[in-house]
């Protein structure tokens, strides 16, 4: 008998009633049935994935909700590339363009380790020493070769120095620079945003920035996973993709995943407009369509996975907790994040009262999941210790 025989389901098409009862029995979504989805519409068909999604978290995931308490590291604002939705990244001499020195660095950290905090992440835009020479000039009178070399050495002192654990979110590394990295830093990031070509011809959003093609990303994902490294990366919705995209994006990371086990956690970002760009009247996602992207997220990556949806991009964040997520992301009680500005993080205390409400605790974890915690596999000897004393018998923050 269909899983989905009950009335509330009445309305859904074969197609999406046929991948939902595969989630349901517990069966691994195949690519046609994960596509299917991208099809939905209408509340019956919303709401079936919603529900559908959300037991298959509570199957596979523990009943709580985690955030990783932080502090957010802007290492410099400059970047080689142009996303036209983008305020983060800046060009020398706009009177916001900055690179932070060591002194600043270690002054939010320790600030950060005064608060609670047990993450350092650091933000930075891709290779800007190859299209600024002010920046190759700062750089040198800083004492390094490379922005590259310079997250190295901030990372290594803000772990030796406080004790917050680094989590660097690059951009593009070779090899070579994943693995200096990964002896400095539990987990790294990068979003994968979209596996849309259409997205970088000209006229796209990333038509001027050739870190954001799509094999670009997932090379770079991929060499994480060589290396061991556990990475958090995710989609961003609402820039241009259709719904079979983002569906699309999905099944690439969950491939990468299912051959070398590393990608800790999903994320599923709105897009938000900014003033003074070009998408800034562009439309934004609402409330419906994130939750059942972020349903569709479960339903992809299955019962095991980290799925996460930043609450400070959406006014109305609760709803998110019943349609499958398991985790808010970063939360600052310092620093803001100097990518959605506009955006407020949610005070810790009232989210942790909502989230009690919903049945789903909030609990802290680490920057790297409690599943890599003890896994020797994805994590630098040197800093295996120090990670493992700073987690509870759960891999969460102690």
């Amino acid at each position: 008998m269909s899983t989905l025989s009950a009335p509330t389901f009445r309305s859904v098409r074969p197609a999406i009633a046929e991948a939902l009862d595969a989630a349901l029995e517990e069966r691994r979504l195949d690519s046609e049935q994960a596509l299917a989805l991208s099809a939905a519409h209408g509340a019956a068909e919303h709401t079936a994935i919603w529900a559908a999604a959300a037991a298959v978290r509570d199957r596979g995931k523990a009943p709580h909700v985690t955030y990783s308490r932080k502090v957010f590291i802007p290492l410099t604002n400059l970047c080689r590339d142009i996303c036209s939705y983008c305020t983060f990244a800046r060009t020398p001499g706009d009177g916001v363009a900055h690179t932070m020195t060591p002194d600043e660095v270690l002054a939010i950290a320790t600030a950060g380790a005064r608060m609670g905090c047990k993450e350092a992440l650091f933000t930075l835009g891709d290779r800007p020493e190859v299209r600024f020479e002010s920046h190759r000039i700062q750089l040198r009178r800083l004492g390094y070769e490379s922005t590259h070399a310079y997250l190295v050495d901030m990372c290594r002192r803000v772990l030796e120095e406080t004790g917050l654990l680094p989590h660097p979110n690059a951009g593009i590394l070779s090899r070579r620079e994943l693995v200096e990295l990964r002896e400095v830093s539990p987990s790294q990031g990068m979003m994968l945003e979209s596996v849309s070509e259409r997205l970088c011809a000209p006229g796209g959003p990333h038509a001027d920035a050739p870190d954001k093609r799509p094999r670009t990303r997932l090379a770079m994902i991929r060499r994480a996973g060589e290396l061991g490294i556990p990475f958090t990366s995710g989609i961003l919705i609402g820039i241009g993709e259709t719904h079979r995209e983002r569906v699309e994006a999905l099944l690439a990371l969950r491939e990468l995943h299912e051959r070398f086990g590393h990608i800790q956690e999903v994320i599923v970002q709105n897009f938000r407009a900014k003033p003074d760009t070009p998408m800034a009247e562009i439309g934004e996602p609402g409330l419906v369509d994130l939750m059942t992207t972020c349903a569709i997220a479960r339903l992809v990556m299955g019962p095991d996975a980290n799925v996460q949806a930043p609450p400070n991009l959406s006014s109305d964040h609760g709803p998110l907790l019943a349609v499958g997520i398991n985790d808010w992301g970063g939360i600052s009680p310092l620093t803001p994040d100097f990518v959605n500005p506009e955006a407020p993080w949610p005070e810790i205390d009232r989210l942790a009262v909502l989230c009690e409400e919903t049945g789903y605790p909030l609990r802290e974890r680490l920057t790297i999941y409690p599943e890599y915690v003890d896994d020797d596999r994805f994590l630098d000897e040197g800093l295996r210790q120090r990670v493992r004393e700073m987690a509870d018998d759960a891999g969460l923050a102690r």
